[in-house]
């Protein structure tokens, strides 16, 4: 089992109180408002995400906001923190960590774990409450929908021992990768820093 410095014990499922769901955006401001950027990128990204808040207090968690909106997501990582699974994904045509839209929900970090459940079809996943990541990046035009932004927020999510994932509507394939395997990707920079936040490496 490869050692890691997350604290395990801290980790929630859903139905856990904390993870109840809302609407309120000050759930989200005080989470982001509360976030320890480790360099200068993290920090913008941070300045970037409460401003959007600001700016738009009743519906920055709604893909109605056309200019951009909140999102969530989770590196799912196996219960031995070998391996994360990722997602083909099938709109963006690009192997990504799971995640999604809020769609009104402010409690981010149940975002990112109600979105890694619905994706990877594993029961009794567990999130951690604190953020490892930010990060704010193009979605680009599709149909009827403009190029927009996603202000995504990043969490740790552990899988239970023995999980097997089942493949969603939302994704070509999943896969498990350790991280010496990621370079068989096309992975983008976010991805590669997921992993070596999280793997150190």
């Amino acid at each position: 089992m490869a050692e890691h410095p997350f604290d395990l014990s801290t980790a929630a499922r859903l139905g856990d109180p904390w993870l109840a769901p809302t609407e309120d955006l000050a759930r989200a401001f005080h989470l982001l408002d509360h976030y320890e950027p480790a360099d200068a990128t993290q920090e913008d990204f941070q300045r970037r995400m409460l401003a959007l808040i600001e700016r738009h207090p009743h519906d920055a968690h709604r893909r109605t906001l056309l200019e951009g909106h909140l999102t969530a997501s989770a590196l799912v990582v196996d219960a031995r923190f070998e391996r994360a699974l990722l997602t083909h994904h099938k709109k963006l045509g690009r192997w990504l960590q799971l995640g999604g839209h809020c769609d009104g929900d402010a409690n981010l970090a149940r975002v990112a774990l109600r979105e890694a459940t619905e994706e990877s079809g594993i029961p009794d996943l567990a999130v951690l409450p604190v953020p490892i990541d930010l990060d704010i990046h193009a979605i680009p035009a599709r149909g009827a929908e403009p190029e927009h932004f996603h202000y995504d927020t990043r969490f740790l999510v552990i899988a239970p021992p023995g999980a097997i994932e089942v493949l969603s509507d939302e994704s070509h394939a999943l896969r498990w990768l350790a991280s010496h395997e990621l370079g068989s990707l096309s992975a983008d920079a976010s991805l590669r820093r997921l992993f070596q936040l999280v793997f150190g490496a």
